[in-house]
């Protein structure tokens, strides 16, 4: 799993090392700050990026000069989750790209509504300010789909109970289609009947990059793993292949994203 950048890691570090120079209490910092100090020890040790007020704050009651007020221009707004953005990183440089999904609407196919609704559910809470980073970020990746040249091999299959999901509207629904119109993007469904051990054992992405290494992405609710393992490679390869083998075809798969939105709207 990734670590958090190393910047948060290194200004959280020093803001610790001058709050205890300056013997100023973790909770001091907290009150003056106006957060927990549970929120302050999760930004020293760089789980959490320090926010520019708690690093004026700390400034100021550790009598540090500007130095760490000065880390404010080396910390970005996180616009991904620290264990995705080795992910993110290798997607933004793929030329082919195959993704399973059991119960959610892959990122790049996302209505700006649904991805909203997800991000700003989550638990513990997001800031709003990283809700509106986060949304931002996942409508650029989409940029993917037709705005690379030469354009980018993307497949995707979708089960069932993701189309059933009441977050997928009729809006929803119509954006899989959209995205399915240009010939270097596919979509197929597999449908409950259809389904095969494989297919319920979570999401799966397979890349490939420009140099033609492969990498394959899985990710749980704690936990992701982005691996260039051969032997994992090809796991998820052939599970990949098994899955499109059973799935509906994509013009039968347009069909049945249609006849759902008829019946929605």
């Amino acid at each position: 799993m990734s670590q958090p950048p190393v910047a948060w890691r290194y200004s959280g570090n020093q803001m610790k090392r001058w709050r205890t120079r300056a013997n100023v209490t973790r909770e001091q910092l907290a009150e003056a700050a106006n957060y927990s100090p549970d929120t302050i020890k999760s930004m020293e040790q760089g789980v959490r990026m320090p926010t520019a007020r708690v690093l004026d704050v700390a400034d100021e009651l550790c009598r540090a000069q500007g130095l760490l007020s000065a880390a404010k221009d080396y910390l970005q707004r996180e616009k991904f989750p620290a264990r995705a953005q080795d992910f993110m990183e290798r997607e933004r440089e793929a030329i082919g790209l195959g993704w399973y999904e059991v119960t959610l609407v892959p990122g790049l196919l996302q209505t700006e509504g649904y991805a909203r609704t997800l991000i700003e559910n989550r638990h513990p809470p997001l800031e709003q300010s990283t809700v509106d980073d986060r949304v931002a970020a996942r409508m650029e990746r989409q940029a993917i789909l037709t705005g690379r040249r030469p354009p980018v091999s993307l497949s995707f299959v979708l089960y069932e109970a993701v189309l059933r999901n009441p977050m997928v509207d009729a809006e929803q629904l119509n954006r899989l289609l959209e995205a399915s119109v240009p010939r270097n993007v596919v979509l197929q469904v597999l449908p409950f009947e259809r389904v095969i051990s494989d297919a319920i054992m979570g999401p799966m992405v397979l890349l490939e990059s420009q140099d033609h290494e492969r990498f394959a992405f899985t990710e749980g609710p704690f936990a992701s793993e982005l691996s260039a393992d051969p032997g994992v490679v090809s796991r998820v390869s052939e599970r990949l292949s098994m899955i499109r083998a059973q799935a509906l075809s994509p013009a039968e798969s347009a069909r049945f994203i249609e006849e759902m939105v008829d019946r929605r709207e």
